[in-house]
């Protein structure tokens, strides 16, 4: 397993950086119709995820979120340069955290949630670049419903 290639060059589809790419903070922050989170919004809450996974890696017992709202960070227009910058650090920052164990040592403390309790640093890499993947679908499609798709440097056509 290359942790980069889960996590930033992806190749199943579009980097997350690219997915990104040019997208305007009034594009970020528009509603879609019948969608329940704007662009910006899933982009807060993989963030969210993302921080909370490099803490559990860095050995601090960070609590998982109490409520759903939580993971859901609300984000206005003048948010969304800085935000997508965190994001994408943050991708960086947790290819460190993982890199810097061997992927079999189970994340210490153990993680409260039942089903993450025996997560190891390989397992953590996993959730966080399927999560990412579902949530940068989620992305592609609301840039395609708003027409700013495709990203400048284009997409995959097949």
């Amino acid at each position: 397993m290359n942790v980069r290639h889960l996590l930033i060059d992806t190749h199943p589809h579009l980097t997350p950086v690219a997915t990104l790419a040019e997208l305007s903070p009034a594009d970020a922050v528009r509603r879609v119709a019948h969608a329940h989170h704007s662009i910006a919004e899933i982009v807060a809450h993989m963030t969210y995820w993302q921080s909370w996974f490099i803490a559990r890696c860095k050995g601090q017992a960070e609590p998982m979120a109490s409520t759903a709202a939580i993971g859901w960070p609300t984000v206005r227009q003048d948010d969304w340069p800085a935000l997508a910058g965190r994001f994408v650090a943050g991708l960086g920052l947790l290819e460190v955290a993982v890199s810097s164990h061997s992927l079999e040592t189970l994340v210490t403390p153990t993680i409260e949630a039942p089903m993450m309790a025996a997560y190891s640093y390989r397992d953590v890499c996993e959730h966080v670049a399927l999560h990412n993947a579902h949530h940068l679908g989620q992305v592609v499609l609301l840039r395609q419903m708003m027409d700013a798709w495709p990203p400048p440097a284009g997409s995959y056509t097949w």
